[in-house]
Parts: C-alpha cells; structure tokens; sequence
C-alpha cells in the first residue's frame, strides 16, 4: 500500500558549488510511504506524516548551508569544544568561500556535488531511522517551483530573527514580479535577475574588516582586493562568513523580503521617478512582499 503527500513542505537552504558559489535555493518536498497496514488500516497517519517527517526534514537540511564534503574544495575544521565549524571552500582563482558558525548551521552531503539527487540520499537515510516498522519503502522527490517568468538565487542571514534564519547562509529561489503603472515588466524583471543570479545579499551594517574575522588557516591571506567579511552575533553564537566581492552584493538595510521589496523598488524609482513603480519579491515558495515606490 502506497500513501503520499504532496507539497508536504519547502526546503529553504543554500549550497556550496564550485562553479556558482553559494547558491541559495527552494526545494518542495513530496514523499510516498509503501507499507503494511498497522492497527489503525493505515501506513501511517497523515498528522503524524505532516508534523513528524516535516519536522525531521526542517531539523536536517531547511534554513542550513549544505556542503559536499566529499568535494576536494571542502574543508571543515572543528573547533576545540565542536559547537562551532570553520568550513572553508577553495575554489580557486579569488573565489573561495570561508565560515565560521555554529554546527547547527551545516548540513555536511557526502558527495562531491549538492544537488535534489544527493539531498535526497541523505534525507532518506535520516527519516528511514525514525519510521514505524511496518513501514518498508520511502520515496522522496525534491522540485523546485515551477515558475513562468523570472528568478533570482539568492543567500542571506537575519541576525535578528529568534528561529533559523537567524543563520548567516540560508537562501532562496525566489521569483521577482516588476509593474511600472500596473504594466509588468519583463526586461526590468530580468535585468535583477541577473543582477542577483546566485548572489549573498548582506547588510552593510554586518560588514567587518577581514583581518578581524575568526579565520582559519585557509582563510588568512584573504584580502579585502578579492574578498568581502560579514560578521554578527545571534542568538544561536556567532556567525561569520568571507564571500568573494563579484558574487555579493549590499543593501543598507536587514535582508528580510520586506526590505529587499523597498530596495529594488527604490533602485527602479531612480529610473522611472514619474511612474509608481511596484515590486512583488518572493522569499522561496509562496509568499514574500510587496514594495511601491
């Protein structure tokens, strides 16, 4: 017997990838359970599939940075009392990426590469582990949304946020809606999502001379020529990253979706100062803000 759940939830995660960098994304989730009937005439029931499973995938790999620590890029060092990692990500010419968080904040894929195909290996292996034994088979399918027009990959951090995304690399995939007098804009839409193909938004207010970040030994000839320092304080621990400057990029505000709306709707403003300009910025999957200027 096969019970399933479609849309069950939205992965908010970013990556490590040699070739774009720090990639933010949005992944939705649906799973199948194929087993035995257990003393209800259920496989399991959909409350507990719902709350249990959803939680197992949100503790695992939602609002983390997800590294392939098989990639021979990566290098994870602990610190002395393992709450913290520096994970250091070579990527060579200027290009490398370099933290320091708490562990809580990685989620390590044994592979060489982050992808839905090995996030999906290493969420089955962990939700496997908490399964009712009449449960024998599980299939999960990671998607991203399909989305009819234009996109940004984006990484941020909220330090002042009280759950997750408090962490400094967690991200999205995340559609841009642009109108000028209530006529969308197709070219305006493209150019930012271009403008933020794979970007790290930072606030400028985080933004910390390199040379005073908790840098490991990969990290300490970076400069600020190559790369750019963020560094805060949550209330997870402290957090830090080094991004190189052509994949990063400020605003002067927090990074929260309300204010990444204002932002480009104020950019666009500049441009167009006689047409109301309207931006509707989406935070991953189904929800996010609107912006008029």
């Amino acid at each position: 017997m096969l019970l399933f759940v479609d849309d069950l939830t939205v992965i908010d995660c970013s990556y490590l990838c040699a070739e774009r960098g720090i990639v933010g994304e949005s992944w939705i989730v649906d799973i199948e359970l194929d087993g035995s009937l257990n003393e209800q005439s259920m496989v399991l029931d959909f409350g507990r599939v719902k709350k249990q499973i959803k939680a197992i995938i949100d503790r695992s790999v939602d609002h983390k940075l997800l590294v392939p620590s098989s990639h021979a890029y990566t290098r994870v060092t602990h610190s002395d009392d393992d709450e913290s990692h520096w994970v250091d990500f070579m990527r060579p010419e200027g290009r490398s990426i370099h933290l320091f968080c708490p562990a809580e904040a990685f989620a390590y894929i044994d592979a060489e590469k982050v992808d839905a195909l090995t996030v999906t290996d290493y969420l089955r292996a962990v939700i496997k582990r908490e399964l009712p034994g009449n449960v024998q088979g599980l299939r999960l399918s990671l998607r991203p949304e399909a989305i009819d027009g234009f996109y940004y990959h984006y990484t941020h951090g909220l330090k002042k946020h009280d759950g997750n995304c408090q962490r400094i690399a967690h991200g999205h995939r995340s559609k841009i809606q642009i109108a000028l007098d209530n006529i969308r804009q197709p070219v305006l839409e493209k150019q930012w999502s271009e403008r933020w193909a794979d970007i790290y938004i930072g606030s400028e207010e985080d933004k910390v001379e390199i040379k005073r970040l908790q840098r490991s030994e990969s990290a300490k000839q970076l400069s600020e020529a190559t790369h750019v320092g963020y560094s805060y304080v949550a209330d997870q621990g402290l957090f830090e990253l080094i991004v190189p400057k052509s994949e990063n990029d400020f605003i002067d505000s927090d990074s929260t979706v309300e204010c990444i709306a204002e932002f480009i709707a104020a950019k666009i403003k500049q441009d167009h100062p006689e047409q109301r300009v309207r931006v509707r910025a989406f935070e991953g999957v189904g929800k996010g803000a609107i912006a008029y200027a």
